[in-house]
């Protein structure tokens, strides 16, 4: 459990934000690795640590003027959520003549569930958003341990595929009766359990508030608070439609995907790699899989699928600058041509288009349409 996997890629994303801005936002769900990255940051420039999960640190921020308006230099204060009065403080220090500190904060909740923190902090800091281990961090031969295990560290990291699977068990546990009071949301722990492994359910699908409502015996209105909860704290992705206005009927609600595969294995009871390529999700699992390795190999892309009512489909679009490209996702060793990816090529103007499958083969589907294993995804630049 001591092993450290490089992440070279986030340690600049940080840097060139900080070139920015004198504020630093690393958001990601709970743990996701944010304290590790931010003590290697620290060391660095041996940069005071506040830890307001630890009493005392919290303690010396109840006056966070005095406790901060003489520092220089790099302050990293994890969990800031906890304490959303920070946030117009900070805006006072960054904002005199004559300040020499810069600030990283790691939170576990978005914006839009902490108040004050676009507000205060508007063009003051920049957001990066971090998830778990990549595909690229561990290394393209663990593609199948990634998948089953998904990308928490401990999770990654532990001894055996049963270690991992109690470790997933205990995060969603906490996550429930711990992380969610902390935040001051007051809802019932069992009914946002029922409703999280109902998404797991419908991982992949495109979202209908009333079909869950009724499944799990609550309003509209409650279900829709739900998703919102599960995706400000980066447990949930909502992947929006494609549209513009190209006379078809195109499907406008997005889709919903857990973001982490491992915490949806857990959601679905599934323990081992038998158990996931048994298992009635094992395409909508790889699905979700290979989406989030791809939008953590472009994370400055505009996302979207591409559906319309007559059956032509795209798991993924990606619009980077100028350049628009496709990927399908199939759980297939040797994916064909099919007439909804000559159809998206067409409508969308791709440069390319890329089906994505478990293979170790790159091959030509046809013009600009071509077979790609998951670990060889090419480096597309704007």
């Amino acid at each position: 459990m001591t092993t450290l996997i490089p992440r070279p890629a986030l340690m600049e994303r940080i840097e060139n934000a900080f070139a920015i801005t004198p504020i630093v936002t690393l958001l990601g769900a709970r743990q996701c690795g944010k304290t590790t990255i931010a003590r290697i940051i620290a060391q660095k420039t041996q940069a005071p640590i506040f830890d307001l999960e630890d009493p005392a640190d919290d303690a010396a921020l109840s006056h966070p003027m005095l406790a901060l308006s003489d520092k220089r230099g790099l302050i990293v204060i994890d969990e800031v959520q906890r304490r959303p009065e920070l946030f117009p403080i900070l805006r006072v220090l960054v904002d005199r003549p004559d300040n020499a500190a810069r600030f990283l904060l790691l939170g576990s909740a978005s914006p839009h569930l902490v108040r004050g923190v676009s507000e205060s902090l508007a063009g003051r800091t920049s957001f990066v958003d971090m998830q778990g281990f990549s595909l690229d961090e561990v290394g393209s031969e663990a593609w199948q341990k990634l998948w089953l295990r998904g990308g928490f560290p401990r999770s990654w990291l532990a001894d055996s595929d049963a270690a991992s699977l109690e470790w997933r068990k205990g995060f969603i546990r906490t996550f429930l009766e711990r992380d969610i009071p902390q935040l001051g949301i007051s809802i019932p722990a069992a009914g946002l359990s029922r409703f999280w492994t109902m998404i797991a359910h419908y991982h992949g699908q495109v979202w209908n508030s009333s079909v869950l409502a009724r499944s799990l015996g609550i309003s509209d209105k409650t279900v829709t608070r739900y998703l919102e909860i599960l995706e400000g704290t980066f447990l949930v992705r909502r992947l929006p439609p494609w549209y513009e206005n190209l006379g078809k009927r195109l499907v406008k609600s997005p889709k919903v995907y857990l973001r982490d595969s491992g915490i949806l294995h857990a959601l679905l009871g599934i323990a081992d790699m038998d158990g996931l390529l048994s298992h009635p999700s094992v395409g909508a699992s790889w699905e979700g899989y290979a989406l989030e390795t791809l939008l953590s190999r472009f994370p400055g892309a505009q996302a979207s699928f591409y559906a319309t009512y007559s059956g032509a489909e795209l798991d993924l679009v990606l619009d980077l600058g100028t350049t628009r490209y496709g990927f399908e996702m199939k759980l297939n060793q040797a994916p064909t041509l099919s007439r909804s990816m000559t159809i998206a090529l067409e409508d969308l103007g791709l440069s390319h288009l890329y089906v994505v499958y478990p293979g170790t083969k790159t091959y030509p589907l046809a013009e600009s349409i071509t077979a790609v294993p998951l670990q060889s995804v090419p480096e597309i630049a704007e």
